[in-house]
């Protein structure tokens, strides 16, 4: 039942090109690059195997039934993220030992393990003297910041915890900070036992989310993978689209963007879904650059695209105190158009290579898919219904995990296969959905020391103000201004992390300047995914690359080329709601209209190639067209589509005149 014993013709080990860049060692060689953790074998294999399964097999009863407070459930997230951390993230990657725990991750995991603990057996009372704390209280408390910000160092890097240990200092230090920084100041004790022993600072809002949506949502997806859903929606995406002109970056693009959305790392599904998708690329006539950019901007946009969207999503509907579905309704027309745009500059650059798809032959059918696979579709199916009927996300993926593997195990018994290799691909499903979240679980806690410290200082609307007064006002300086500080700041921190640390200061002063509240939020989530394909930093792009064996660079640029509507599209929600599907629908209908129209001659630009390769003066239209179709209005609209038409005219023209020369290849 795993996906590495599905049969299907996409295998990458049936494609002689693919063997080099697609086997498993391939994979591995390039994830250890940007792997921090290690793995172990033998008996401490075993114990961190079970730890992880303990991990979901709770989270799913906590799910269901509910049976604790809020404060009491995340310290038992943290106490098992944590002991994750401890084991699989070394102390240095250099002198620590990479077979078996030191003493320094013994003593950490049991010292962090036992504050979860002591605070999850006397929270009511820990509650009940707030304010009023021992100093037993400040000892541990003041333990657990200085814990989760070794957990955040060793899982997500330095950038996270520097950037925490600066508001730490921030709030220490306030009364002697420059005037227009300053604030009254608070001591240790009181800084520690506010983020440590309430729900406001490491057990606040982002650790929540991770304990409660976060963690399900890459079990979801782990388990996926692991009954052969994975392979059944690449088989879906290759049978629709692989035939077609440049057919196998078409299905690349819709599978990676799918898997994005709940993989957790636009990295390693870069990797994981590349292994299939770049060699076929390739085989068809891609260069290796394009092909590991559109990977990596695929993977990348899975974060934006409903009814997932990757972890900041969750965080975004508690920030704004709304059903998740209406995040996914809002964010829905945005994800479309940035599919759209790396769709058809896919399409585009087919099209000035003249390249034609993969023989039908060598395809897999959408009969033979469905018929190894459809009872992967029915946990979709579920997901998106209970969303959209207001169920919590929590109680949607619990549901949509339980039919995945009660459907995986009646088709197994069904088809008369072991049952032993189904249940092994349950339980590694279960430790990977815990493993995969402890990276996130160290961002967010590192988020709550962030998100508690800004507001003990006030600097929340101290920070909005400072933004209204640099931009004069002018929201068309907040906004670029915004952008840069998300994709430099993107460039060190996960997504999350970022989107919780931007959206506490900036996105309050975009709303103070007249932005909905939700476009404000999205604006900030868009350019945090931008960073992982956007040079020097673009960490997806060169996990492609490895895989591609392409310059790293190089496809770094090709990513950022293909996601480059990720850059635009932000800026036109800002200016028009209509876009987040807010307003008169005749409104709404015009927008989305004239936005397509703005994208399909971006990439067209882009690419330079619409119907044929276009002229310089073609291609400078095309971008001028793109730039007034998306900025709203009925000044811009009427200028736009007569020069679309012009340049639609010119490229039909041509064509018919090159036609008779075509082959049938090029055709």
């Amino acid at each position: 039942m795993s996906e590495e014993h599905s049969q299907s013709p996409l295998q990458p080990a049936s494609d002689p090109q693919s063997a080099g860049n697609g086997s498993p060692d391939k994979i591995n060689q390039v994830l250890s690059v940007f792997e921090k953790s290690r793995n172990f074998t033998g008996l401490s294999g075993l114990v961190l195997t079970m730890v992880a399964i303990a991990a979901s097999v709770y989270h799913l009863y906590y799910a269901y039934f509910h049976p604790y407070f809020a404060l009491d459930h995340r310290a038992l997230h943290w106490f098992f993220m944590s002991m994750i951390i401890f084991a699989r993230y070394p102390f240095s990657r250099r002198i620590s030992p990479q077979g078996r725990l030191s003493v320094f991750d013994w003593l950490f995991m049991a010292i962090s393990c036992g504050i979860c603990l002591w605070i999850f057996f006397n929270s009511t009372e820990i509650m009940r003297r707030a304010g009023i704390y021992p100093l037993l209280d400040v000892v541990l408390a003041s333990a657990l910041v200085l814990l989760v910000l070794e957990a955040a160092r060793r899982a997500t890097g330095m950038a996270v915890t520097s950037i925490a240990a600066v508001f730490l200092f921030y709030v220490l230090f306030g009364p002697h900070l420059p005037a227009i920084l300053a604030h009254k100041g608070y001591g240790v004790d009181r800084l520690s036992t506010y983020l440590s022993l309430s729900t406001d600072g490491i057990f606040g809002v982002p650790i929540g989310v991770s304990a409660n949506f976060i963690l399900l949502f890459i079990l979801y997806g782990a388990l996926l993978r692991k009954t052969g859903a994975g392979q059944f929606f690449t088989d879906i995406a290759f049978a629709l689209t692989g035939w077609a002109r440049g057919g196998p970056a078409k299905a690349a693009v819709a599978s990676s963007t799918f898997f994005g959305m709940i993989s957790g790392s636009s990295v390693a599904n870069t990797v994981t879904t590349g292994s299939f998708t770049i060699p076929l690329m390739k085989r068809t006539g891609y260069s290796g650059e394009f092909a590991a950019g559109v990977e990596a901007c695929s993977s990348t946009m899975g974060q934006i695209m409903p009814p997932i969207m990757g972890a900041a999503a969750f965080i975004m509907a508690e920030f704004l105190s709304i059903p998740y579905y209406k995040v996914c309704i809002a964010a829905l027309i945005p994800a479309f158009l940035a599919f759209a745009a790396t769709f058809l500059q896919v399409h585009f650059r087919a099209t000035a290579l003249g390249l034609s798809g993969i023989p039908r032959s060598e395809l897999p059918t959408v009969r033979g898919a469905l018929s190894r696979g459809w009872h992967h579709i029915f946990s979709i199916v579920l997901l998106v219904y209970f969303l959209m009927h207001n169920y919590s996300p929590e109680r949607a993926v619990f549901w949509a995990i339980v039919a995945t593997v009660v459907s995986s195990l009646i088709m197994c018994v069904v088809r008369r296969e072991s049952l032993k290799e189904f249940g092994l691909s349950v339980l590694a499903g279960l430790k990977e959905g815990a493993l995969g979240t402890a990276e996130v679980a160290a961002a967010c806690a590192a988020a709550g020391i962030i998100i508690g410290s800004i507001t003990m200082s006030g600097l929340g609307i101290r920070f909005s103000s400072l933004v209204v007064d640099a931009s004069m006002g002018y929201l068309a300086l907040a906004l670029p201004f915004t952008m840069l500080a998300c994709i430099f700041l993107g460039m060190g921190v996960p997504t999350t992390a970022q989107y919780v640390i931007i959206s506490s200061l900036v996105a309050p002063a975009l709303s103070q300047m007249g932005v909905v509240p939700i476009a404000a939020h999205l604006f900030v989530l868009y350019f945090g995914t931008r960073a992982d394909i956007t040079p020097p930093v673009a960490l997806a792009a060169y996990a492609g690359s490895g895989v591609a064996g392409s310059d790293p660079m190089k496809t770094g640029v090709r990513a950022f080329q293909l996601g480059i509507a990720g850059f635009i599209i932000p800026f036109m929600f800002v200016y028009a709601p209509e876009l987040l599907l807010i307003g008169h629908p005749l409104k709404i209908i015009l927008a989305c209209l004239t936005a397509f129209l703005g994208i399909y001659c971006l990439a067209a630009g882009v690419q330079a190639c619409m119907l044929v390769p276009s002229t310089w003066y073609e291609t400078l239209m095309l971008l001028i067209v793109a730039l007034l179709m998306i900025k709203p209005g009925l000044a811009t609209d009427s200028i736009g589509i007569p020069l679309f038409i012009l340049v639609l005219a010119l490229q039909l023209s041509r064509r018919r005149k090159q036609e008779p020369a075509l082959s049938p290849t090029g055709s």
